[in-house]
């Protein structure tokens, strides 16, 4: 059911670093996304797909981890993603890449929690580093990364409280993830 594979689609920034992720998997998740709609079906996204550790190691230095955790500089080493898929925008193909980003980026997401993998979309990137260690283009925009590997935490997602929308670690390292209600979301127009 669709309901369960969102539910255990979680940001996770914890992994198992023995877990390898094969190029012909990642190729898949990609092909989730190759046939998701696209605004004006110009189809301008394009993936660069990484999974060799040496080249995962000289990207994790250029993403920022979660901003809420002050105290932590992400995952240690044994615990890093064992595959990043890099998502660009092609200025050729065209302008307007937000729609088709969230689109596919959830696709490629929930198509890694299907065959029990997980992942985080980062869109706190330093791009030159990236654009410099792939030679990259100056039409080909980054929009975001997808980390992915299998996912060693525990995240427990809770009611807001106090409008207080930070996620949070607990002694046990269980990751707490408020979220607003229904009620909070739906906007009455008849009550006005």
């Amino acid at each position: 059911m669709l309901k369960d594979f969102v539910l255990k689609n979680r940001s996770f920034r914890r992994f198992d670093g023995s877990t390898t992720i094969t190029m012909e998997t990642m190729e898949q998740l990609v092909e989730l996304a190759r046939v998701c709609p696209s605004s004006r079906n110009q189809q301008a996204l394009k993936f660069v797909l990484i999974n060799i550790p040496e080249k995962c190691a000289q990207i994790f230095p250029s993403l920022a981890w979660a901003g809420y955790l002050k105290d932590w500089d992400g995952p240690v080493e044994e615990e890093r993603p064992t595959a990043y898929i890099i998502i660009l925008g092609d200025k050729m193909l065209g302008s307007s890449f937000d729609i088709d980003l969230g689109i596919c980026a959830q696709t490629i997401l929930l198509g890694a929690s299907e065959i029990g993998l997980g992942g985080c979309m980062i869109g706190s990137i330093r791009r030159e580093i990236l654009r410099n260690l792939f030679c990259l283009a100056e039409h080909l925009e980054i929009l975001l990364v997808l980390a992915l590997g299998k996912p060693i935490e525990q995240v427990e997602i809770e009611p807001v409280k106090d409008g207080n929308i930070r996620y949070w670690r607990d002694q046990d390292q269980v990751h707490h993830v408020p979220k607003r209600s229904l009620g909070d979301l739906l906007y009455n127009y008849e009550l006005l």
